[in-house]
């Protein structure tokens, strides 16, 4: 299967998928932001590395804002950074067109701590699975630069991980097909850390689809 270029879905939107398809479908579907001090925390480290140069040293070079695409699993976006390692004094790199020996090194920014679920490492491993496609190589790991303890997690793209970056971009193009926004399931951390709290009123919500389950399933007394 590969998607037409109008069906494309951002990249960014697999790591609110698995962190709450809730958030995801009030971001992407019913086109909701609120910014709070996370989120805005976060869009200042982009920033710093969201711009379209390259720099080389000790025979690494690193590009930063690369553009990325993947016609088979319908997927757009950016990498933060792309190491290119083994690299020549003179070398140039053609995202496209690339066959040498060089080794590909994808590292995605994060502001906070690592999260106890896979959503970060799902939006390295899209990534890579882009540049796979793109480039015709085989890109075995990468990392994610954490902000709080300033330094890199390895993320290595095994088959596992692999499948279930798969399966999330698969579920993605479900949920943004559908338009549906699902119901809310509460969770304390997730939730206190959320932009969308506010709007999405987890708790309220819950208690309001729970009663209704409830009068849908429950046998008629009378």
């Amino acid at each position: 299967m590969s998607f037409a270029d109008s069906d494309l879905l951002p990249l960014s939107a697999l790591q609110h998928y698995v962190y709450c398809p809730r958030q995801c479908a009030l971001i992407h579907v019913e086109q909701q932001w609120s910014e709070n001090r996370f989120t805005a925390e976060g869009r200042a480290q982009h920033d710093r590395v969201d711009r379209p140069e390259a720099e080389t040293r000790d025979g690494v070079r690193t590009e930063y804002a690369v553009p990325l695409r993947s016609l088979r699993l319908g997927l757009i976006g950016k990498a933060d950074s792309i190491e290119f390692h083994g690299i020549q004094s003179n070398f140039k790199s053609e995202i496209s067109n690339l066959k040498s020996p060089v080794r590909v090194f994808p590292v995605e920014h994060k502001r906070g701590k690592p999260k106890p679920d896979h959503c970060d490492w799902v939006q390295l491993c899209a990534q890579a699975l882009c540049l796979e496609e793109m480039m015709q190589i085989g890109i075995p790991e990468g990392a994610i630069f954490y902000g709080q303890p300033r330094r890199r997690q390895p993320v290595v793209f095994t088959p596992e991980l692999r499948a279930e970056t798969e399966a999330v971009a698969q579920k993605l193009h479900e949920l943004i097909l559908n338009g549906k926004t699902p119901p809310p399931e509460y969770d304390a951390k997730k939730c206190s850390a959320c932009s969308l709290f506010d709007i999405c009123m987890p708790q309220k919500q819950q208690a309001v689809f729970d009663y209704i389950n409830r009068m849908i399933h429950e046998p008629d007394p009378r």
